[in-house]
């Protein structure tokens, strides 16, 4: 198949380097334009950006001028890694303007005709778009990924929810300095330390993404999972990898070898459709008693980085069981998620090709 042009809006950023570095030899979309705020357009990618990932600067990007983030390229997605406080505003305008928006950001994920999407989750959820066309007067969509930790809460949630329905959930993140991006946390604040709040984080995942994921698509909007989340979360000396300790209760009690089933016969529609950054499988089960673990695990599966790890399965004397959660925060949680909700929208049809045949080129060159 002819590769999609793409474009990275906030390119020169933390999120925008790993999708820079994540597009490299994809089977299915090419970067076309690259772009960043006044000061950064017209320069170079090598001399705007301080390349901050590991490896280096991909050579086909050093030389490829930014643009400001305004519509006008030749593209038909734009990745969005801008920061919340400009993300808003752009992203409508590109979606106006035709483009096909898969965002990172935090602005439009809880508006009511808005995809708030994990493809192995919510698949159906694209269903929105048509009313937000609609909606909007746009031709053009926008899409969102959530917050990397509630990306794999609600992952490892999802086959419990549906077999046994979720009802109550406490969970405990330790979420790695890459989260606040570059530079992110002070070294005098982090090191020998905790830091135990996050602006935002707790709202995030106690009372709007999590029950929108996990919410039914009725087909005029998403009526909302009906289960309750209480959260704490932590910033930790970790570099990249989000751990999470979690405590469920269901409506219908499992056993835990019936849990365990759950996640290890998990085989959603993107694994089904083999989607280039779908992992295989989407969670990994890891039954030594002290895994997972952010340096051993972040990059465990297929597709490094993108799959959910939980461990530690055990009853719970408050709730029914307790287990443990991990998943890459820059790759799953921020970029790699965005990727992955472009892949599926390329393979539900929104860019004319058939999902049978797009199976067959899903492997990265």
């Amino acid at each position: 198949m002819e590769k999609i042009k793409v474009g990275v809006l906030g390119a020169t950023g933390a999120v925008g380097q790993r999708f820079v570095q994540m597009l490299q030899g994809h089977p299915w979309f090419e970067i076309t334009a690259l772009f960043a705020s006044e000061r950064s357009a017209g320069k170079r990618y090598v001399d705007a950006c301080r390349w901050n990932l590991r490896g280096d600067m991909p050579a086909s990007m050093r030389d490829v001028i930014i643009q400001e983030c305004e519509p006008g390229p030749d593209c038909q997605i734009v990745f969005s890694a801008l920061p919340s406080e400009t993300a808003g505003e752009i992203e409508e305008d590109f979606a106006e303007a035709g483009y096909v928006v898969c965002s990172n950001a935090r602005n439009h994920r809880y508006d009511a005709d808005v995809p708030l999407l994990i493809p192995e989750v919510n698949p159906e959820h694209l269903g929105l778009i048509e009313i937000q066309k609609r909606n909007r007067g746009w031709s053009g969509c926008i899409t969102t990924n959530p917050n990397c930790s509630t990306t794999h809460l609600v992952s490892a949630l999802h086959p419990l929810h549906v077999r046994f329905g979720v009802k109550k959930v406490f969970v405990v993140t330790m979420q790695a300095i890459s989260g606040a991006g570059y530079p992110g946390v002070s070294s005098m604040d982090i090191l020998d330390n905790v830091i135990p709040y996050i602006s935002g984080e707790e709202e995030k995942m106690e009372q709007k993404e999590p029950q929108k994921l996990l919410g039914v698509f009725d087909g005029a909007g998403i009526r909302y999972a009906d289960f309750v989340v209480s959260a704490h979360c932590n910033r930790v000396p970790t570099r990249n990898g989000h751990l999470e300790a979690v405590s469920v209760e269901f409506e219908t009690k499992p056993t835990q070898e019936e849990i365990v089933a759950a996640w290890r016969e998990y085989r959603p529609l993107a694994q089904q459709l083999k989607l280039p950054s779908a992992p295989q499988p989407a969670i990994i089960y890891d039954e030594r008693q002290d895994r997972p673990q952010p340096r051993l695990d972040r990059m465990a599966g297929s597709v490094p980085g993108m799959a959910t790890v939980v461990g530690r399965l055990r009853p719970d004397p408050l709730l029914h069981y307790k287990f443990m959660v991990l998943g890459h925060n820059t790759i799953r949680g921020a970029a790699g998620g965005s990727l992955l909700n472009a892949e599926l929208l390329v393979a539900q049809g929104y860019f004319g090709q058939a999902p049978a045949l797009l199976a067959e080129s899903a492997t990265f060159a």
